[in-house]
């Protein structure tokens, strides 16, 4: 933050002191993005133009005040990309090579010989096709796995993910994936989409991988698939409630692997997340075109947004 520093009167502020932050200023650097402080606030922000997250979701900050005023948002679209990929290739493996097991066998000092299934073919649905989907697609593909997406409108022949089904066909597609990886942004439409009538429709076996929100997850028909059926497992690092509760089931069952909201945080990404902002921190004082401007009714970064980015 130095050399913004040398150009612009900085205020650091905790949630206590956000209003008092707020009054005057010209921008604002949502750091703490899982913060829920912003609408209560919102009232101070008598000169705000321009409101950047630390962050890709931006639910935290998409509340009506913002929605309907002149603020423009930006997000840190791009700086997880890679890291939240390489998860989901890590997880996926670890179901499909059993490494879970092995582990334990190997802290028991048990030898025992067991088959491991193969990743190549397998088919994944990636439901979310933004940038983050993307590069899930592309790692999983490049180990071999067959990909289709899920975005809002379906489309053939796309780059990343050979086809895009649309999310109102949704419950079609289910049956035929052997994954199914939640990256979707949070909305009114996403909110609550994986539900128990979604779980259903999964094939027997198949595993679900949530690195988008937790939100997106009805939790209790969640368990309910994993405890009952049809699905083989579940990769869990965002959940509705966080830290997750310590009576929570999921803790507790053999087929579900839980992580703290990491998956996309590699060492670095806190001073990655500053130079983003810095960088559009120029363009704003520059008058260029900012980067990852948010559609605030979307809840997204339109994908033709990002292309001119």
């Amino acid at each position: 933050m130095r050399a913004i520093e040398a150009e612009a009167v900085v205020r650091y502020t905790d949630e206590a002191g956000l209003a008092d932050a707020l009054s005057g200023a010209d921008a604002f650097f949502v750091y703490d993005f899982l913060s829920t402080a912003v609408p209560g606030a919102w009232h101070a922000a008598d000169k705000l133009r321009w409101l950047h997250i630390a962050s890709a979701g931006v639910d935290p900050v998409l509340f009506t005040g913002l929605q309907e005023s002149d603020v423009v948002l930006t997000n840190s679209r791009g700086v997880f990309d890679g890291a939240i990929a390489e998860y989901v290739l890590g997880v996926v493996l670890t179901f499909a090579k059993d490494f879970v097991r092995s582990w334990d066998l190997q802290r028991q000092r048990q030898w025992k010989h067991r088959e491991s299934e193969r990743i190549s073919g397998r088919r994944v649905l990636v439901v979310g096709t933004g940038p983050i989907g993307r590069s899930i697609a592309r790692m999983l593909r490049a180990a071999g796995m067959s990909v289709a997406g899920v975005g809002r409108r379906s489309r053939e022949d796309d780059p990343d993910f050979g086809d895009v089904y649309a999310s109102s066909d949704l419950a079609r597609h289910l049956p035929e994936a052997d994954y199914v990886v939640a990256v979707a942004p949070l909305t009114e439409q996403t909110k609550g989409m994986f539900d128990a009538e979604a779980f259903a429709a999964m094939k027997p076996g198949a595993r679900f991988v949530n690195v988008g929100r937790g939100e997106l997850v009805v939790t209790s028909d969640l368990v309910g698939a994993l405890r009952d059926g049809p699905l083989g497992g579940a990769a869990l690092d965002v959940f509705d409630t966080e830290p997750l509760p310590s009576e929570s089931p999921l803790w507790t069952m053999e087929n579900v692997l839980i992580s703290p909201h990491m998956s996309g945080d590699f060492v670095g990404w806190r001073s990655t997340l500053v130079e983003v902002f810095a960088d559009n921190f120029r363009r704003w004082r520059a008058g260029e075109p900012l980067r990852n401007v948010v559609d605030k009714q979307l809840g997204y970064v339109p994908s033709e947004t990002l292309r001119q980015g």
